[in-house]
């Protein structure tokens, strides 16, 4: 069954951030997103103009509305527009319709461009927000301002300390739980853009259909965090300030359990034929290293295709060409597949590329590489 996502949110007029992004995450991600509009603004890429508050109780009713026809399987929690909204929702999520939903509050405080959505009294009401939630994702100010790692694990939920407001050329995101204190680390180098508008709410939103559709939270959040990379790195370049993320161009980027057949590499006897030839196709070229005889091409539907040169093929049935199946969970796949039967001729393994590969071949000899590269396909360190 399609996974259900009820967004508690703002509304965002640039579509860069709130509930605007957040359709297009759980969307990307194969869930079916639903709203409850805490607040509308007038913003776009330079700041936010104005905030209107929806009523409390209309906010409720929207709520009361998506339960009792479709049903919620997770709720992502975004601007909530008042104090007395926070303690209504807090309350209704308490009741037992809403019982088995997970539940991943982002305690947003200020936009991007600086301004504030979240007065002192709306704060405070926060802590019954988190008291309900399976995780909460502040940022670093935020997290200050919730009192401190301590403050929100006390009230039971798991800690999301971001670290995409931090110094430095990496970032580092923790996953805290109460009992076991940190639970998993991730380090990656930052992306070096304006247009990062929307990815708090990307983040959270990206959990909680994770967690909608079943994932544990650990790898719930490394998807999430893939996906936010991602669209961080597909930014259309909008508008005059921080631009929107771009979570529509996040496709067959292998972050789900089951394969997506996103990549293929056909052998080459002459390099610079092969890349010409496949340029005038309309293909982009995103790799070229003609030292290695290696040049990758990605399609307007982001599947990628590699050249190599290589010796021609030989034996039954043999091209000489590799087709790649990417999953989100390599090792587990390639357990299950080894269990039943499947013989591999490489288990996973980190290669140089950024890419965990394991190698095998069909009955007729063709060659098959289950991987998992994240950003690495589309965008490896050394793309054009």
């Amino acid at each position: 069954m399609t996974a259900r996502v009820l967004i508690i949110a703002g509304s965002d007029s640039g579509g860069g951030a709130g509930i605007q992004a957040d359709i297009k995450t759980v969307t990307m991600l194969g869930g079916h997103a639903m709203t409850a509009i805490a607040a509308i603004t007038a913003q776009n890429t330079l700041g936010v103009q104005g905030v209107h508050a929806v009523p409390t109780e209309m906010v409720l009713m929207q709520i009361d509305s998506v339960v009792a026809d479709i049903g919620v399987d997770a709720v992502k929690i975004g601007m909530i527009g008042s104090a007395e909204t926070a303690a209504a929702v807090a309350e209704r999520l308490g009741r037992p319709d809403l019982a088995g939903a997970a539940v991943v509050f982002d305690p947003v405080m200020v936009s991007t461009s600086g301004s504030t959505l979240a007065d002192a009294a709306t704060v405070r009401a926060f802590q019954a927000l988190m008291a309900r939630a399976a995780v909460t994702t502040p940022n670093a100010g935020e997290l200050a301002a919730l009192g401190g790692e301590e403050a929100v694990l006390a009230h039971g939920c798991a800690l999301l300390a971001k670290g995409g407001h931090g110094e430095g050329d990496m970032v580092v995101d923790r996953l805290i739980e109460p009992e076991a204190g940190e639970v998993a680390r991730w380090e990656a180098p930052r992306i070096d853009t304006p247009h990062t508008h929307g990815t708090g709410c990307t983040l959270a939103s990206a959990i909680a259909t994770g967690l909608a559709q079943g994932m544990p939270l650990e790898p719930a959040v490394a998807r999430a965090r893939d996906f936010v990379r991602l669209a961080l790195l597909d930014a259309p370049g909008l508008g005059g300030g921080h631009g929107p993320m771009g979570q529509q161009a996040v496709r067959n980027d292998g972050l789900f359990t089951g394969p997506a057949l996103n990549q293929i590499t056909l052998p080459a006897a002459d390099y610079a034929a092969s890349v010409a030839f496949y340029k005038q196709l309309g293909l982009t070229q995103i790799v070229d290293s003609p030292d290695n005889g290696y040049a990758r091409f990605e399609a307007a539907n982001g599947v990628t295709l590699s050249i190599h040169l290589s010796p021609p093929a030989s034996g039954k049935g043999e091209t000489g060409a590799t087709t790649y199946l990417e999953s989100g969970a390599l090792d587990a796949w390639v357990a299950y597949l080894a269990r039943r039967g499947v013989r591999f001729d490489q288990m996973p393994k980190d290669e140089d590329w950024g890419w965990r590969e394991a190698r095998l071949t069909d009955p007729d000899g063709n060659r098959l590489c289950l991987y998992q590269a994240g950003e690495y396909r589309r965008f490896p360190p050394w793309r054009i």
